[in-house]
């Protein structure tokens, strides 16, 4: 009796479109901050109905996703806690950085950030806000155009201006409010940004507001930075004790070139 023919796996460029998927509905689920209904995502992640209804049952069967308004749409599901729980407890950057985030928070009234680079855009990797009566709220996970902030100057310090030229969207120096800047300005400001060892933006993402960003190196390249965000208004002799601050405890999250 001959041998039942195994089945067929799907070609590889089958399952790296799969994946692929998989990896733009993490990223819609991330952008929209909230559910969305399994009728709307084959468009949403452009592929067939079908396949989007596959990938909401593996999901949801592996934890990734869970179900919500009686199965009628989806969100990330506790899994994806866990995960980033596990992130955070083995990344000692973002553990020591999220530490040093909370306490300058408690320690000044101002909101802090620990930011990094996400291939063309600043990440907030955490946020501890202030106590100020008017401050800006920031979302972690939030995805900021570099030329809009004071952190982006040193997270591009590693390329070249032509390098940064070439990551650089002309969309990317249309500020919140329509008005514009150029990458002259921006490499002007990462040159000074480096000499300084601090970079303050004022006005860039909104008029009320000023960004103070210290970088974090590792192995001499700066792989994060820690951010004050400030009412615009703020007097001299308070800039500054921040940026003393900001400065000491970047540093301090910052690791030795080896020799």
């Amino acid at each position: 009796m001959g041998q039942m023919a195994k089945p067929k796996s799907p070609p590889p460029a089958n399952r790296e479109r799969g994946i692929e998927r998989v990896f733009h509905l993490f990223a819609h689920l991330h952008e929209r901050r909230g559910p969305i209904r399994i009728a709307d995502l084959p468009k949403a992640i452009g592929a067939p109905r079908s396949t989007a209804y596959t990938l909401v049952r593996m999901l949801t069967n592996a934890g990734l996703l869970e179900s919500v308004d009686g199965g009628s749409t989806v969100y990330f599901g506790k899994l994806m806690h866990i995960y980033g729980q596990d992130y955070i407890r083995e990344n000692d950057l973002v553990r020591r950085g999220q530490e040093a985030a909370e306490r300058l928070a408690r320690e000044t009234g101002e909101t802090t950030e620990l930011c990094m680079l996400h291939h063309d855009r600043q990440a907030i990797i955490h946020t501890s806000q202030g106590t100020r009566p008017f401050r800006v709220t920031s979302e972690i996970g939030a995805r900021i155009p570099i030329p809009w902030t004071a952190s982006g100057r040193f997270l591009l310090s590693h390329l070249s201006d032509d390098e940064v030229h070439d990551l650089l969207k002309s969309e990317d120096f249309v500020l919140p409010d329509g008005r514009k800047t150029t990458l002259d300005d921006f490499l002007r400001d990462r040159r000074k940004a480096e000499r300084d060892g601090i970079c303050v933006t004022k006005g860039l993402i909104t008029a009320f507001t000023q960004c103070l960003a210290a970088p974090v190196r590792r192995e001499g390249r700066v792989v994060a930075t820690l951010c004050f965000v400030v009412p615009i208004d703020v007097d001299e002799a308070r800039l500054d004790a921040l940026k003393t601050m900001l400065k000491a405890d970047a540093s301090k999250l910052s690791l030795p070139t080896r020799a």
